[in-house]
């Protein structure tokens, strides 16, 4: 009798379990910046790169918000990734994604820069037992190294719960190409989350496995000129990603 009555109590945390994972939610913002205002700095891929992005991403959940260009300022990125970070629970993931202009310890919005601290800092103020960030911006990697007091690795390191993939290293160049229609690293990005990446074939992209896709396609295409860098703690290494 004990032990069918245990038997009895480990189904029912199993369904328990399963049931909390079902409901597990993605909250996704994907931002892109192609017109600034300026013919001078103005890019051509990247509210593609943003929009692309969300296709690819609406196969894994239906919370997605969109901004692009004028609509990426720095108080409106913030306020919407405050949004979507105050909705998730514990149970839950989110992921923010930004292709266009970038430099030293911040990406470029539309109006003025948004750093990484910011970024960062709200991702913080999350239950999500996940934050994934996707940085496609030049000098991405400053993120990770930090000439003068190295703050922002101190900041990442310190989160566990947090992954960044930049498409960078601190003093390169994010290239898109007219060809692909899409930068280097979102090109990379996005066939990896359809399943390029799924290097044991189980129908699961983890963190590792999309990074090493990620990074020998950038690598190949810019002709080792850029660098695509990940910014996670061990743990999240085996977190998957997206599901194909």
């Amino acid at each position: 009798m004990k032990l069918e009555m245990k038997k009895f109590l480990l189904l029912i945390l199993a369904v328990v379990f399963a049931a909390f994972s079902i409901n597990a939610r993605t909250f996704v913002l994907a931002t892109g910046v192609s017109n600034y205002g300026n013919d001078d700095v103005n890019l051509h891929q990247t509210t593609k790169d943003a929009k692309r992005f969300k296709e690819v991403m609406s196969t894994q959940t239906k919370d997605i918000t969109l901004l692009t260009s004028k609509n990426v300022t720095r108080a409106n990125v913030l306020e919407k990734l405050r949004a979507i970070c105050n909705r998730a629970q514990k149970d839950d993931r989110v992921i923010f994604f930004y292709s266009g202009h970038g430099m030293p310890g911040a990406i470029c919005g539309y109006d003025m820069p948004i750093s990484y601290d910011d970024i960062v800092g709200v991702l913080s103020t999350s239950a999500a037992k996940e934050k994934i960030a996707f940085i496609d911006a030049c000098h991405a990697g400053t993120m990770a190294k930090n000439a003068t007091d190295g703050s922002w690795t101190k900041s990442i390191k310190g989160k566990k719960d947090q992954a960044f993939f930049v498409s960078c290293r601190a003093d390169e160049y994010s290239v898109e190409s007219t060809i692909l229609g899409a930068g280097f690293f979102t090109q990379a990005l996005l066939k990896g989350l359809q399943g390029k990446s799924d290097k044991d074939g189980n129908k699961e992209i983890t963190v590792l496995e999309l990074f090493k896709y990620v990074y020998g396609d950038v690598l190949k295409r810019s002709k080792e000129k850029q660098h695509p860098q990940l910014i996670a703690p061990k743990e999240m290494y085996d977190v998957v990603v997206a599901k194909w």
